[in-house]
């Protein structure tokens, strides 16, 4: 959301960003939006896309009393494999500063009444599969464990085009294959900083845009289906092995309809509070959620291997709501596998 003073200045912090982001004039002009629109139906759903923003701004945005907004999106979680805050870098993602966004974020609009716009994907970020999972050996533990990591908490997740088949990076072989002037620019930009041809496109390959907006996979046929014409982008090298023909019946499409039933159902998670759980652990990303007298707890592993959690003594008798392995059993102790979520119900 974007609010700007009258008297405009240079501003060199952040691309600008603080000259116009979360300006208190923004609220305002929400407020008469919304009053003055659509604030006045009930059945009206609104969304903001915030950049650079703060929480004490996003309940502001989203609590209902505020008339603004119905929730927001926030996208500080999506940096987290930023070296130095720089995109056009390669680096892992930072598990503990994930967790800590997370954490407090999920803490802190339960608490205030605020509401958040849950995502993993959108047509700005490269697929998330590709920077959170290890996709060679687990695509597809790994596309529903983070898929349960949202849709399980509190918020309301949004699903972009391909996630639910656990679709990847297009992996294109040459710049030539590349249509977004940022991703053009920024490799200029990465050669002119001293990488080689070989560094720069790497980076370009894992950072851009065009990640997440090549053509959606229908079927193995000519452009994944998409298009008998010529697709503005290539289809990714992955459509004839992933695709929707291939995967309706799949674990991840599946996978992805039990989670809207769940939510449909039960509103402990539709509604109910978010609690950071087993907060030291450096390889579960874990929460809980209550309503009224039932609780959930998920537990959400962010890696490619085993790992033993010791379960708070509330769900050591608890029933297994969802998980994306089979056979798991309740005790003291769980070990999770490579990329497993455990949701874990009592009341």
């Amino acid at each position: 959301m974007i609010g700007k003073d009258e008297v405009l200045r240079d501003c060199p912090e952040n691309e600008g960003k603080p000259a116009y982001t979360d300006k208190p004039i923004v609220h305002d002009y929400l407020r008469m939006m919304n009053q003055a629109t659509f604030g006045s139906d009930a059945s009206f759903m609104t969304v903001g896309e915030m950049s650079s923003t703060t929480i004490d701004n996003c309940v502001l945005y989203s609590a209902p009393e505020r008339e603004e907004l119905s929730m927001a999106f926030n996208f500080h979680h999506l940096k987290v494999d930023y070296e130095d805050g720089q995109k056009w870098t390669l680096a892992a993602f930072d598990f503990e500063e994930l967790k800590h966004l997370f954490h407090t974020w999920g803490k802190e609009m339960s608490e205030r009444g605020g509401w958040s716009a849950l995502f993993w994907n959108n047509h700005d970020q490269p697929r998330a599969l590709n920077r959170f999972v290890d996709i060679q050996n687990f695509r597809q533990e790994g596309a529903t464990m983070l898929a349960a990591s949202i849709h399980l908490s509190r918020g309301t997740p949004y699903i972009y085009m391909g996630e639910e088949i656990g679709m990847v990076d297009p992996d294109y072989e040459g710049m030539s294959d590349y249509v977004d002037v940022e991703s053009i620019n920024a490799y200029q930009l990465l050669l002119e900083q001293g990488k080689t041809p070989e560094e720069a496109f790497k980076i370009i390959q894992a950072k851009s845009r065009d990640n997440s907006r090549m053509p959606m996979q229908w079927d193995a046929s000519l452009n994944a289906g998409f298009s008998t014409g010529t697709p503005w982008l290539k289809a990714g090298k992955s459509y004839k092995d992933i695709n929707v023909d291939k995967e309706m019946q799949g674990p991840i499409f599946n996978f992805y309809k039990e989670l809207i039933r769940l939510r449909k159902e039960l509103p402990l998670i539709s509604e109910g509070s978010y609690l950071p759980a087993l907060e030291e652990s450096n390889q579960i990303y874990a929460f809980e959620r209550h309503y009224e007298d039932q609780k959930l707890l998920v537990l959400n592993n962010f890696y490619g291997r085993e790992v033993a959690v010791t379960l708070p003594a509330d769900y050591q008798k608890g029933q297994v709501l969802l998980s994306n392995y089979q056979g798991t059993e309740v005790a003291e102790t769980v070990t999770l596998k490579p990329y497993q979520t455990l949701a874990l119900y009592t009341n």
